[in-house]
């Protein structure tokens, strides 16, 4: 179905810095008219010295009922929620937002859900599961979450970063439902093996972990789009694992962002 843009049209931005190269206005603007609404996704170039301001200043709007968050914003956003689910106010990162009826906004965080259900889409099965995940950062640390709500049975956390590694492992291990650790870039003995860093975008790149000791038992999972197959997820399938890419996780954050500005 194919809405034309008139005065009538809701807008949703996409809001990051830089933002030229994201792929989402399309996307979800495509989903709202297959939900046979009459909205749109606009990109916005803000920095992070503006963003309050610009929050603010698209709040005033009446036609502005949604803003999809990307880097950097993720953490500053949260704050410009006057509402949050427990995921977002747990992790202190929002991805979507939405009015609530007063016109504040309600945040929410579904790159994790995202990841998950994805990875259950291409065999990947949390529940029982030991797991290593390698970035403890807006999207590491969702996936953490998600992965402990999910039932993993343990949980290995690797960033170079000492300090944001050791906050992300206590907070998740305060949460009771799993033994969470600081894990390694040595995969061996885990069931599960996420790549949530950028390492791998670049040709130069190294790998972000020890590929020479995944097993085909292992099912591995990357969050990176670009190389659609990166060096990682093609070394883990060359040892015969299952995997899933960024491409996987992000169709699915999309049409959990897409479900809740649509209010559903």
């Amino acid at each position: 179905m194919h809405q034309t843009l008139s005065g009538a049209s809701r807008i949703h931005f996409i809001v990051g810095d830089p933002i030229a190269q994201v792929k989402s206005p399309a996307g979800v603007t495509q989903a709202f008219a297959d939900h046979g609404r009459n909205a749109i996704c606009v990109p916005a170039h803000v920095s992070p010295a503006h963003l309050a301001d610009w929050v603010r200043g698209a709040s005033l709007a009446q036609n502005v009922d949604g803003i999809i968050v990307t880097v950097p914003h993720k953490f500053a956003c949260t704050d410009l929620c006057a509402t949050t689910s427990e995921r977002a106010a747990f992790l202190h990162t929002v991805n979507t937002m939405r009015r609530n009826a007063d016109g504040s906004w309600h945040g929410d965080m579904f790159d994790g859900l995202g990841f998950v259900t994805a990875m259950q889409d291409n065999g990947g099965q949390p529940a029982g599961q030991k797991a290593l995940l390698v970035g403890a950062g807006g999207a590491g640390s969702a996936i953490a979450h998600a992965l402990v709500m999910d039932g993993v049975s343990e949980l290995a956390i690797f960033d170079p970063d000492d300090q944001r590694r050791t906050a992300l492992v206590e907070r998740l291990a305060g949460l009771k439902q799993c033994p969470v650790s600081h894990g390694s870039a040595d995969p061996t003995g885990f069931d599960i093996v996420i790549n949530a860093t950028p390492v791998g975008m670049k040709e130069s790149d190294p790998y972000p972990l020890q590929v020479e000791t995944l097993d085909a038992r292992m099912f591995c999972g990357c969050v990176i789009t670009a190389p659609a197959i990166t060096p990682f997820i093609a070394a883990a399938r060359e040892k015969g694992c299952a995997t899933m890419t960024g491409a996987h996780m992000f169709a699915r954050v999309r049409d959990l962002m897409v479900d809740f500005l649509l209010g559903k």
